[in-house]
C-alpha cells in the first residue's frame, strides 16, 4: 500500500478522488493498483479508507451516498406504517 496519497502522481490522485467523488469506488481501485503495482485487498483498504476521508472532510463533492445507507431507515418507516395501519384498522 502507498505509505501516502502523496506518493500518487497529482493526476492519478484527480482520477482516484473523481472515481470516488462519483461512485465509482470499483474504478478508484483498479487506478490504484495501476499506480501502485499492490494486490486487490491493499489497493481496496487503501482506497476504503481514502473514502471515508473524503467523505469526512468533502462529503458536498460526493454524488451518492456512502454504499448501505438508506435501506435501514426505508425498512424502519415501512414497518412503523404496517404497525399504524394495523393499530387504526
Amino acid at each position: 500500500m502507498p505509505a501516502d496519497f502523496n506518493d500518487f502522481l497529482p493526476e492519478t490522485i484527480e482520477q482516484i478522488k473523481s472515481a470516488l467523488y462519483n461512485g465509482r469506488k470499483i474504478d478508484a481501485i483498479k487506478r490504484c493498483r495501476e499506480a501502485t503495482g499492490q494486490g486487490l485487498k491493499e489497493s481496496k483498504d487503501f482506497i476504503e479508507e481514502l473514502d471515508r476521508q473524503l467523505r469526512g472532510s468533502e462529503p458536498q463533492l460526493f454524488l451518492t451516498g456512502p454504499k448501505g445507507t438508506g435501506c435501514g431507515v426505508g425498512l424502519l418507516a415501512v414497518l412503523l406504517i404496517a404497525v399504524l395501519l394495523t393499530t387504526v384498522c
